[in-house]
């Protein structure tokens, strides 16, 4: 007989989480037996006074890591593990970063801050496709250079130039994608026990490569003007900086913007302090409204910018095709590093990219990108506004992909989460995004990827959700009691 299962609703880990790692321990122990039963849902959430949606999230998680399987009508069952030559799972602990499969099955999914297939220019890349495999496919075919395919090079390093972005002294290489840039960075700018300053909350992607290398990274607090200039600067009086982080057009998670003044001062901090600077500057391109503002590498005169783009938010997230600007010592050293990991990146993609820059079909994309990110964006802050709880916070964004909700103190986010996912609805709890600082309140509502509609009903569901919870809590504070999140 498997020993009791004990939940605490005061621990700041999710109930369902508590239950998956005590249920694991107890797999991996054989207490349950070689394909043994574990109790249905409803039995087991009735036996812990919990709801069955925690339960549920609890055996998902043990199904994805193969510890347990499900059959329909019948339960759940332990799985008889093979006869395995090594214990993969022991090899491999503390190997890597925490796989996250938050929202993938919501019917309405504000946990992608991908554009909807619906505003994806298929067609535009399939005339594409077909001009470029009408051309010069011994040259696309051929391995080629780290530095990437040299006819979208060219074309890129022309438009930094016309730009402003390409300096004298700069370079230019192409990554799969901007997360590979970021690796790349990681590798070469981070070092074991040095501190590299991000924003908090962040995007896990950007902080994950420089605590992967082992660096310390260290949160700066956003406002709606961006990052904490003044933490920053107090940051660089204790520590010695390898490099700062930034987004400076629609940061994500929050979706702020640094102003002018703010993008200039940023830059004087870095100077006098000699540190590099990482503009990641992914949702370039993607003001729905309001003025826009100059990169940090067009206003970098010292040589300090290293900016990263691409355009995965713009169009094609799966054609992973990204590309770096910074002082060609760096860019060198990128470039022997991409040669490691992948020789260089697809060049049919590449190909393909540059017949869309070329063609014009991606400037004219763009424009009804915009054009439906103004609609889903007003439409996310009118459903905010029409259906959060009484004392929430949201921010207000000009462009990119992101909104940030701050509930109410005492609702959480992640405790929450069940809920709404059994009600068809996802989201990105604040936890995720967390540096050093945790706001369990916190969550990302990403509307690039729901049309008007959808969005309004998602805001509907778990405004209802969380008005319920918040009045429980409020409830329970004038009866004097402690309230039971599940």
């Amino acid at each position: 007989m498997a020993p009791p299962v004990r939940l605490d609703p005061k621990s700041e880990v999710p109930l369902y989480r508590q239950l998956h790692a005590q249920l694991r321990e107890r797999i991996l122990s054989g207490a349950f037996g070689r394909g043994g039963k574990l109790p249905t849902t409803r039995e087991l959430a009735g036996r812990l006074g919990v709801n069955r949606a925690t339960v549920a999230a609890a055996y998902a998680l043990l199904e994805q890591e193969g510890l347990i399987r499900g059959h329909v009508g019948r339960g759940s069952f332990v799985r008889t593990p093979g006869e395995a030559s090594l214990d993969w799972e022991a090899r491999l602990r503390g190997a890597g970063v925490e796989a996250r499969g938050w929202g993938g099955g919501a019917r309405i999914n504000f946990a992608s801050a991908r554009p909807g297939e619906d505003l994806l220019p298929v067609e535009e890349f399939r005339a594409c496709a077909r001009e470029v495999l009408r051309g010069d496919l011994e040259r696309i075919l051929r391995l080629g250079s780290p530095y990437g395919y040299g006819p979208l090079r060219e074309w890129l390093l022309e438009r930094s130039r016309a730009e402003g972005t390409l300096r004298d002294g700069d370079d230019l290489i192409i990554t799969s994608g901007c997360q590979q840039a970021l690796d790349l960075l990681g590798r070469t700018l981070a070092r074991p026990g040095g501190t590299v300053a991000v924003e908090d909350p962040v995007y896990p992607g950007l902080r994950d490569v420089f605590a992967g290398a082992g660096a310390r990274v260290a949160g700066v607090a956003v406002s709606a003007d961006g990052m904490d200039l003044e933490a920053l600067e107090r940051l660089i009086e204790r520590e010695e900086l390898a490099a700062v982080a930034v987004t400076p057009d629609f940061q994500n998670p929050t979706g702020a913007a640094m102003p002018l003044a703010a993008r200039q001062h940023l830059l004087r901090l870095a100077r006098a302090a000699g540190v590099a600077v990482i503009e990641n500057d992914i949702y370039h391109g993607l003001r729905y409204e309001g003025a826009e503002q100059p990169s940090l590498k067009r206003l970098d005169e010292h040589r300090l910018v290293i900016q990263v783009r691409s355009v995965s938010k713009l169009a094609l997230p799966g054609l992973r095709v990204g590309w770096l600007t910074g002082p060609r010592e760096v860019v060198r050293r990128l470039a022997d590093w991409k040669q490691t990991a992948d020789l260089h990146s697809d060049h049919l993609s590449q190909a393909v990219l540059l017949r869309l820059f070329e063609s014009g079909r991606l400037e004219t994309h763009r424009r009804r990108l915009i054009d439906a990110g103004r609609r889903r964006l007003q439409a996310v802050l009118e459903g905010c506004a029409k259906h959060l709880p009484e004392g929430s916070r949201y921010t207000r964004p000009q462009g990119g992909a992101n909104v940030w909700v701050r509930l109410p103190e005492g609702l959480d986010s992640e405790r929450l989460l069940a809920r709404a996912e059994a009600a068809g609805v996802s989201y990105l709890p604040g936890r995720l995004f967390a540096v050093q600082r945790v706001e369990a309140s916190a969550l990302r509502l990403s509307f690039a990827g729901l049309d008007p509609a959808l969005i309004e009903e998602g805001m509907q569901v778990l405004g209802r959700i969380f008005r319920r919870e918040w009045q429980k809590i409020r409830t329970s504070a004038e009866a004097g009691l402690a309230p039971a999140i599940v």
